[in-house]
């Protein structure tokens, strides 16, 4: 385990400043290039690649496409659930983008035609386009396990696309009685946000702490290994007293871990080779995922459900002229977060830029630093740096990243997670 110094984040963010700084050199001040960019989905990804297209070449044309008119971000609603923030507080508009040229449309994609290069929408336009970047986030595999759709979801929230669905498992933590149990059923690989569910195990556990000291969260997980799995435990041990008698937290995993059905009436989650029945108060159920349905529909994803893409500009390797980007592309190792969809929408752009210019794209490097809170003053971290491998594929770059020291100070990560938060929401929003 690599254990680099707290001072890596000034590494990463002078490599990032300064990459950024050279791509903004070779893009702004070119040739004029009225094309038109069209980008579809407005969460971390599409936000920040249509505000850095225009950036980078201001006489391109850029249309955002987003259903939405507010965007709840899935980074910081699990501190929603321990009570930390408040759900208006994670919620994003568009004035920020329509500010900077950015033409929003507030509609829905009904289909993409791309030898035409176009796209319809619900409204009954239809835009054309010089590129397409799509950024559909993720959908979700509602067959996959037994009992559990669109319509238990109500009942048994996943919260895993944030909005009403977390304020719905907000309120069922918050009606139930002391001495109840939350159940949190992990899915496993790939999926958004690798260590999501436990820190919402956290979040929850330290509102369990404070309101409702009798109760648990139990952890449901087919996986035997987990993003910083080692600093969530030594968290846990700490703060929830994680494997005495009295823990507030309970992790149970690989094949015992295993749910293969839930039975939204009696809130029960059916996990392991012996079918045990795991009754829950709370039962919070996060489903296997794919990329979102318009992917799917435009021809972009492969058998594994998610699209492939060329790393070094983001282009479909399905559909040409066509750029994927954020939690629906395969662009392994990175995992699929906010961060990592923030810089690849900055590679993507630069590429789509030079591209339009009738340049050859720069040779790009990416970052992903993810935060997580495992109570409100005791924070972790990951961050790694990547860049191209002679195979074309996407390489760490060694010594570049790693976990919090385990003699880190937890206090100032959670105050870096906060920061955090607040600048890449102002980075890819404005």
């Amino acid at each position: 385990m690599l254990n680099p110094p707290i001072s890596r984040r000034r590494f990463l963010k002078t490599i990032g400043a300064s990459s950024l700084a050279l791509v903004s050199q070779r893009a702004i001040g070119t040739s004029a290039s009225r094309g038109h960019v069209v980008v579809v989905g407005g969460g971390f990804g599409g936000a920040t690649a249509a505000r850095y297209t225009r950036l980078f070449d201001p006489w391109i044309q850029v249309t955002l496409v987003e259903p939405d008119r507010t965007y709840f971000t899935c980074p910081a609603s699990n501190w929603v659930l321990g009570g930390l923030r408040s759900l208006p507080s994670i919620a994003q508009g568009y004035k920020g983008l329509a500010a900077q040229g950015i033409k929003v449309l507030h509609d829905a994609v009904t289909r993409i035609e791309p030898d035409e290069r176009q796209v319809r929408l619900r409204s009954g336009i239809i835009l054309t386009y010089d590129r397409l970047i799509i950024s559909p986030g993720i959908a979700f595999r509602w067959n996959a396990i037994e009992g559990y759709s669109r319509q238990t979801a109500d009942r048994l929230p996943h919260a895993w696309k944030a909005g009403q669905q977390t304020r719905t498992l907000y309120r069922q933590l918050r009606a139930m009685r002391d001495g109840g149990t939350v159940i949190i059923t992990s899915p496993p690989n790939p999926y958004r946000c690798p260590p999501g569910p436990y820190e919402r195990a956290s979040m929850i556990a330290h509102y369990l702490k404070g309101h409702k000291p009798r109760s648990k969260v139990l952890i449901l997980d087919a996986k035997t290994a987990f993003s910083k799995q080692d600093l969530f435990m030594a968290g846990w041990r700490e703060l929830y007293g994680f494997e005495s008698g009295n823990s507030l937290i309970e992790w149970v995993s690989g094949p015992d871990g295993q749910v293969d059905a839930v039975d939204a009436r009696s809130k029960s989650a059916i996990a392991g080779p012996l079918e045990d029945k795991y009754r829950a108060d709370v039962l919070n159920v996060i489903p296997p995922q794919k990329a979102g349905s318009i992917a799917e529909t435009a021809g972009l994803t492969g058998p594994s459900g998610w699209c492939p893409v060329d790393p070094a500009t983001c282009e479909s390797q399905l559909q040409r002229g066509i750029h994927v980007i954020g939690d629906a592309a395969i662009q392994d190792p990175m995992p699929k977060s906010a961060f990592a969809a923030n810089s690849q929408a900055k590679v993507c752009a630069n590429a789509v830029v030079s591209l339009l210019n009738e340049r050859a794209p720069g040779e790009p490097y990416w970052i992903n630093t993810c935060y997580s809170l495992i109570g409100p003053a005791y924070g972790i971290s990951v961050a790694d740096v990547y860049a191209l491998t002679e195979r074309g594929t996407i390489g760490q770059v060694p010594g570049a990243g790693g976990l919090s020291p385990e003699d880190g100070n937890r206090t100032l990560e959670a105050a870096y997670a906060r920061s955090w938060y607040i600048n890449i929401v102002d980075d890819a929003f404005g």
